[in-house]
């Protein structure tokens, strides 16, 4: 292999690619980027036998090879170097680098060791604007948690069809359900598909993807999906990530959001997240919060207690419908739930996306026993919905 890079570019692939490159005591091997240049581009490859990234950029080219090289001390070496053409050589196993006054030889490893990325056939593909899909997916990423006997719930649950994708994620406490509908007159899918992405692979695909510009291609297989974005020179891919997926049957979590409600509270969203971070600071062991819903004169009130640190009492003015009502959450997923309507720009794909996310919200009661719901005002395309503390 005999190629020239300039270092930006360099460093901008070992960035993307080393996020995957992590410590395996049983694969060494998996320690190490693959360099490859063949044509005229170079491609760096990195995995964890979970997740799989591929980074390409068009270079001059002398020579074709390959070698795998630790990530670690690769990625150091080239932040060092000055933003000058970099000149890649491979020596017998080490690749050496040559950069302006700097000349360096790394031992590498046999590159036929390193794991084979599968390839996933583009038959069966949506593509859309890459910042929508990762703005839309950021809103329900973090609900997830790991669970080992429910593994299905350690994921994010998509439904991809003709002109909507529904996102949803749970840890049993809370849920949150995101949908996007776009244009997807470009892509080719015969049916409608279901996958679980694990919560990691969901979130690298919005750090790698959420501020990249252009289209987003989605290619589904029954095992793995693959997220890829072009190079601007020509159609061939920059970025590759590819994952595996969680087997099993995504729990059916729209029977346990409520069909209807008999409370029904308008608020403001800032106000209410002031409220509930000041209870916070008393709330019990069990991170409770007392929410009293009175219709008679328009009020939230809200009232914590921990018997070592004293008590908080608000008062929030807002327009309620129904039934009085008295309910008791976990600040710390509520606040989830109202921190998730406020840091994040609208983006349901439809007309006014990009817009600041509504300053209210709605929260839609039924009893004190059963899950609440809360909704963007303006938004009907996202809900978040929490399970109460049940106190008796």
């Amino acid at each position: 292999m005999k190629t020239i890079i300039l270092k930006e570019r360099l460093k901008e692939g070992i960035s993307v690619v080393e996020r995957v490159s992590g410590k395996s005591l049983n694969l060494p091997i998996l320690n190490n980027i693959l360099l490859s240049v063949e044509k005229n581009f170079l491609n760096l490859t990195a995995t964890d036998l979970e997740i799989g990234i591929n980074w390409w950029s068009l270079v001059k080219t002398e020579k074709e090879g390959k070698i795998a090289l630790p990530s670690r001390i690769l990625s150091s070496f080239v932040n060092f170097l000055p933003n000058k053409p970099v000149n890649l050589e491979i020596k017998d196993l080490s690749l050496k680098i040559e950069c302006e006054n700097y000349q360096t030889l790394i031992k590498g490893f046999n590159p036929e060791d390193f794991p084979i990325i599968p390839k996933i056939s583009d038959e069966e593909k949506i593509t859309m604007p890459s910042k929508l899909f990762c703005q839309n997916l950021s809103s329900v990423v973090d609900i997830a948690s790991y669970s080992s006997f429910k593994p299905e719930i350690s994921g994010i649950y998509f439904l991809f069809q003709k002109n909507m994708i529904t996102m949803a994620a749970t840890d049993s406490f809370r849920l949150g359900e995101k949908k996007l509908y776009a244009d997807f007159s470009s892509s080719s899918i015969s049916k409608d598909y279901s996958l679980i992405l694990p919560q990691r692979a969901a979130k690298e695909v919005i750090n790698i993807f959420g501020e990249k510009e252009g289209d987003l291609t989605i290619c589904f297989s029954p095992n793995q999906v693959l997220f890829e974005t072009p190079l601007s020179e020509t159609p061939h891919p920059q970025i590759q990530l590819i994952s595996r997926l969680i087997e099993g049957e995504y729990p059916n979590y729209q029977e346990i959001i409520p069909k209807k409600h008999d409370t029904k509270v308008t608020v403001s969203t800032n106000e209410l997240i002031s409220q509930v971070k000041l209870a916070s600071l008393f709330s019990s062991k069990i991170n409770e919060v007392k929410l009293k819903i009175d219709p008679k004169n328009n009020q939230l009130n809200l009232f914590s207690q921990n018997v070592d640190v004293g008590e908080h009492y608000g008062v929030l003015n807002c327009k309620v419908e129904g039934k009085p009502c008295e309910i008791s959450f976990n600040h710390k997923f509520l606040l989830d739930g109202l921190m998730s309507m406020v840091s994040k720009k609208e983006n349901s794909g439809r007309e006014g996306a990009g817009k600041e996310k509504d300053s209210e919200l709605i929260l839609e009661l039924t009893s004190g026993d059963k899950a609440g719901v809360l909704r963007p005002k303006k938004d009907e395309n996202y809900l978040y919905l929490i399970m109460p503390i049940k106190t008796s």
